[in-house]
């Protein structure tokens, strides 16, 4: 069932070896995470082989505890034609009650590599069916577009401070 498989739930309880010095969950546990539930959901759209290129917007909006129930959404908002881009929600709750919150949200980029040669492959298209879809498709390329003009300015000042040197 290749290129059927849009949205994907990851869930697991915060431990306590995930935590900072503040008892809270630390962001590069997060990302990991967001990075695991990506590759997860990028393999299950293309069922290829799939490589991290981007990760744009990312937002921590609230703390995750050590024990809470931890939901880590992707959805696929936008293919290129080897690239797969997905709108990522990580939520937690007290898995004794209480309510869901949004602890942080970005937009994660996926490519599908060949097997034989490790070079960009072809994934299947995805085309928008809903407002809420072309809605969420332009955000995507929106962060994206930011993240590369982010990337563009550090390459310009690297090569002015290269030529100051």
């Amino acid at each position: 069932m290749i290129g059927q498989q849009r949205e994907l739930n990851l869930r697991f309880l915060a431990e306590p070896t995930d935590v900072n010095y503040g008892g809270k969950v630390h962001g590069g546990m997060v990302m990991k995470w967001i990075d695991q539930a990506g590759y997860a959901a990028a393999v299950g759209w293309s069922g290829k082989y799939s490589v991290t290129v981007a990760v744009g917007g990312i937002r921590f909006v609230a703390p995750i505890r050590i024990s809470d129930l931890v939901t880590v959404h992707t959805k696929l908002v936008y293919t290129g034609t080897s690239s797969m881009h997905f709108a990522i929600d990580v939520k937690a709750r007290d898995p004794m009650g209480g309510e869901e919150r949004l602890c942080t949200h970005c937009v994660i980029v996926f490519v599908a590599m060949d097997e034989k040669e490790g070079k960009p492959t072809s994934v299947p298209a995805w085309t928008p069916s809903s407002d809420d879809d072309l809605r969420l498709a332009e955000y995507a390329q929106k962060v994206m577009g930011l993240s590369k003009g982010i990337e563009e300015t550090v390459e310009r000042l690297a090569a002015v401070n290269a030529a100051a040197t």
